[in-house]
């Protein structure tokens, strides 16, 4: 399966369950990993046979400022069905972490993989 990567789309958001997390937006990192849709944009060299990565990464945004998530899994399921739908892809993988949440501990997170 061939992908297109997307690595280190930094968002702030509102996101968390304990009320200290839900005071102010927080940095959150996304890396995702989307099956190209069409082979045919190896020959066309058409950004419209492929998928506008530039389009997954507002879309990411977007929903971030739409929607506050306790849980990281529920906001990367969340998002994951979304790009499936919205996307001409057949397969999404997306990882989600909190930065410097937990003392001595860089991040944590999720990654969720999805099929259409």
């Amino acid at each position: 399966m061939d992908l297109i990567v997307i690595r280190g789309l930094r968002v702030e958001t509102i996101v968390g369950h304990y009320p200290y997390e839900r005071e102010a937006p927080q940095p959150l990192d996304f890396d995702l990993e989307l099956a190209i849709p069409d082979p045919a944009a190896y020959q066309s060299d058409r950004l419209h046979d492929t998928i506008n990565y530039a389009a997954v990464a507002d879309y990411i945004r977007r929903e971030c400022d739409e929607h506050h998530f306790r849980l990281l899994e529920r906001m990367a399921d969340h998002l994951a069905r979304g790009i499936l739908a919205d996307f001409k892809t057949s397969y999404v993988k997306l990882s989600v972490a909190k930065l410097g949440i937990l003392k001595g501990v860089r991040s944590v997170g999720v990654t969720v993989e999805r099929t259409a």
